[in-house]
């Protein structure tokens, strides 16, 4: 039969419905597939160094709250277009997790995941363990490569896609925005205020206040399963002595949202004790009857029966991604010399020309804890603010373009001004400097361009620059030409990948590093202006540009041309010259007109080296415990001091001391180390774990036995009930190097609270 174009209306609706089913068109009506999953991903809570600071004493030495890997995965159908979004509890991706998570996706999925349409980012935390990048600079003081970490990290990315994908079903996705008020300030403004006059004109502040949310509705049961927030500010509420594991304050802001939104929608009856007037002198008799269990063997999974929070698959999935956060921090007071309290010098961030004395103060100066809590929960109010009036439907297509650059060798086009190359990846002297998150060494300040001779020498130990990358990165002054130092293998990475994902409207642009304020204001206009020229209608200005810093891999910073001048920390640290800026937006640019257009990019025979078989990996083997004749794991060595009153009051620290083992034997995943138990009745009920921001884990050696102990420590919330508590612990151990490891439990004396 012939075709005209007078069909009936019913076909056309037919043909229509087959092509979004096929994918061969974006949603129309709002409704994609959507999933969300979530998995543990704590590494080892002992002697590993944790990843940010560089600094060679803040090994890990318990946890504060645990790490986890949120994924959300968008489809228009299940055979159209697709990808997956991990946000990961973690300093930034790595490009060797990418490459492992990619080939287990693979033997699970096929070719349904790829490089293409998967990125995972880094919420950028300065408390999470090391060691599980391949690049050499970036696990000098992991002491190498860390396998229990990488392992912890990819199999927690791997089991949350999964998990997402089991999900997937039926639902809408909802977008909204708005400005977090005081949770970041420019560290480095004396570079900013170099940008342009009248481009900083065009903006009411020297950072980027606004929070895009994405809230997921299940549309079946109208019930949403998940929130996904992307906002600027630094992991780095938890300074660089802390030795407790942590997702500072975006890990802490997805606990707040996380529990917040179980609280309201269900109520969690292991937390929701209630006694009716207790009497506190009858809870004192009852407390002081029972006595600490002492050790007991239990299994490897015992733990996770004793969670506050079960992680079957269907929880609701709360993350806080990371944007442009190049220049931004969270000590929001701002930064002051710690021996006279006035405010560091403005250029240089010193005190009496010492970088080391310049620190940054956050809102709960001087807990640490505090501030991480603040800052976290300021962007937890402002998700749950958008959250609760998002009635913005998203729809249309969903696309994706990918491409592998070799950075250190881009010709650049600088706008009609001539070219110019980018150069092999490079360090100045401001990068040792540090930054008022986390000063660095004496004899180096921000705003350096002069490297003196001793240092000179001690850099050509390693490899001097060669002629062309010193007039390469002018004005940089190069202190670690990490791009031309290949022993025993690759210092810093080459070959990158960038992406832009499609959501509708929304435009996600996945960068491998720290894009500054400025920075990231420039690629995201460049890439809506290409997509509104070159999209024939499908972009306008309500085209929304995301950008998800720290994501599939990690190569440090990127600074304007202009605040690359000052060679501040982030200038310092822009490794691939002062056009690094100007090859992103070129070759953004180009992803962005193949997807406007619907083209698709030519292959190219480039991508990253797999480096894993060339890792150094000096860090020593756990330690096998030995406690005291007669001591059991799990025994106590120090039982809660029972205070004065009879009772602990809000606020107060209960802590009891246990003889444990070096939690590296296993990280207890989806478990729990600390444990803390409320008498109901006659059962012990658990009500806090060390998923919770009030308990604390603590390891350290015994200074007699060398053996392991673990310290619980829990500081009573304002909303914890009277009544009778104790403290449990978990851990395992080793007898032999060679012998199986075996797991241990024990609890505390009993103590009120009132």
């Amino acid at each position: 039969m012939m075709m005209t174009t007078h069909q009936d209306p019913h076909f056309l609706l037919l043909v229509i419905a087959l092509a979004v089913a096929f994918g061969l068109v974006g949603s129309t009506n709002g409704e994609y597939l959507i999933g969300v999953g979530s998995y543990d991903m704590t590494g080892p809570a002992a002697e590993v160094n944790l990843m940010g600071y560089a600094n060679l004493e803040q090994n890990a030495a318990g946890v504060h709250f645990r790490l986890r890997a949120r994924t959300f995965i968008v489809a228009e159908s299940p055979h159209g277009a697709r990808f997956a979004f991990v946000n990961l509890d973690a300093g930034m991706a790595s490009q060797l997790v990418t490459i492992r998570v990619l080939e287990r996706l693979r033997s699970r999925f096929g070719n349904l995941y790829t490089e293409e349409n998967l990125a995972i980012s880094g919420i950028h935390t300065h408390a999470g363990p090391g060691g599980y990048l391949q690049y050499l600079l970036y696990h000098v003081t992991s002491l190498g490569f860390v396998q229990q970490s990488f392992d912890a990290i990819v199999n927690a990315i791997e089991q949350s896609v999964v998990r997402a994908h089991q999900n997937l079903k039926p639902g809408s996705i909802f977008i909204n925005a708005g400005e977090v008020e005081n949770a970041g300030i420019n560290r480095s403004p004396s570079a900013y205020l170099l940008n342009p006059a009248e481009e900083r004109a065009r903006y009411p502040s020297n950072v980027d206040k606004e929070m895009t949310l994405l809230k997921f509705v299940d549309s079946a049961t109208g019930k949403s399963v998940g929130a996904f927030s992307w906002y600027a500010t630094h992991g780095t509420s938890m300074s660089r002595d802390n030795k407790l594991i942590s997702g500072d304050n975006k890990g802490a802001a997805a606990r707040f949202f996380e529990d917040w939104f179980t609280s309201t929608t269900k109520s969690n009856s292991t937390v929701a004790i209630n006694f009716s007037t207790p009497d506190i002198d009858e809870l004192n008799k009852k407390a002081q009857k029972i006595k600490a269990t002492g050790g007991q063997p239990c299994g490897k999974t015992t733990s996770q029966g004793f969670k506050v929070r079960k992680n079957n698959g269907s929880e609701f999935v709360g993350a806080f991604c990371q944007s442009n956060v190049g220049d931004v921090t969270p000590n929001v007071l701002g930064a002051f010399c710690t021996d006279s309290g006035k405010p560091c010098d403005f250029n240089h961030s010193t005190c009496h020309g010492d970088v080391r004395l310049c620190v940054g103060r956050g809102p709960g100066y001087p807990d640490e804890i505090l501030s991480t809590k603040i800052i976290g929960e300021r962007q937890f109010n402002k998700a749950v603010d958008l959250f609760m009036s998002a009635t913005e439907q998203l729809s249309g297509k969903i696309d994706y373009r990918h491409l592998y650059l070799n950075f250190t060798d881009l010709e650049v086009d600088l706008d009609g001004k001539g070219k110019a190359r980018t150069c092999p990846a490079a360090l100045g002297p401001g990068f040792a400097a540090g930054t008022t998150d986390g000063p660095g060494m004496f004899g180096f300040e921000q705003g350096d361009t002069e490297i003196n001779e001793l240092w000179k020498k001690v850099r050509n130990l390693l490899k001097e620059p060669s002629q062309y990358q010193v007039d390469c990165q002018k004005p940089k002054n190069v202190l670690l030409s990490t791009g031309e130092m290949f022993e025993p293998y690759a210092w810093a990475p080459a070959i990158l990948p960038i992406q832009i994902l499609r959501l509708g409207k929304l435009i996600l642009l996945s960068v491998p590093g720290e894009f500054t304020t400025m920075a990231g204001r420039r690629l995201r206009e460049a890439v809506k202006e290409t997509l509104i020229s070159n999209g024939g209608g499908d972009f306008d200005n309500e085209t929304h540009i995301v950008i998800a810093g720290l994501t599939n891999t990690y190569s440090q910073y990127i600074a304007t041309i202009e605040e690359y001048g000052q060679q501040r920390y982030e200038g310092a640290s822009t490794l691939y010259g002062p056009h690094t800026l100007s090859a992103y937006i070129q070759e953004f640019n180009r992803l962005a007109e193949a997807l406007a257009k619907g083209e698709k990019l030519p292959k190219r025979d480039l991508s990253p080296p797999d480096l894993s078989s060339k890792q150094l990996r000096l860090l020593h083997a756990p330690w096998i415990d030995s406690p005291p004749k007669g001591i059991n794991f799990g025994d106590i060595k120090q039982d809660v001091t029972q205070p004065k009153g009879g009772s602990f009051k809000k606020g107060e620290r209960p802590s009891a001391t246990f003889w444990s083992g070096n939690p590296r034997f296993d990280l207890l995943t989806e478990g729990t180390f600390a444990v803390v138990e409320m008498l109901q009745g006659e059962r012990w009920v658990r009500v806090y774990d060390d998923d919770d921001f009030s308990l604390f884990f603590k390891w350290k050696l015994d200074n007699t036995t060398f053996s392991s102990l673990a310290i619980i420590e829990w500081e009573v919330p304002k909303e914890a009930s009277s009544g009778v508590y104790r403290l449990r612990h978990f851990g395992s151990f080793k007898q032999t190097d060679g012998s199986p490891v075996k797991y241990f439990t024990g609890a505390s004396s009993a103590f009120t609270v009132s």
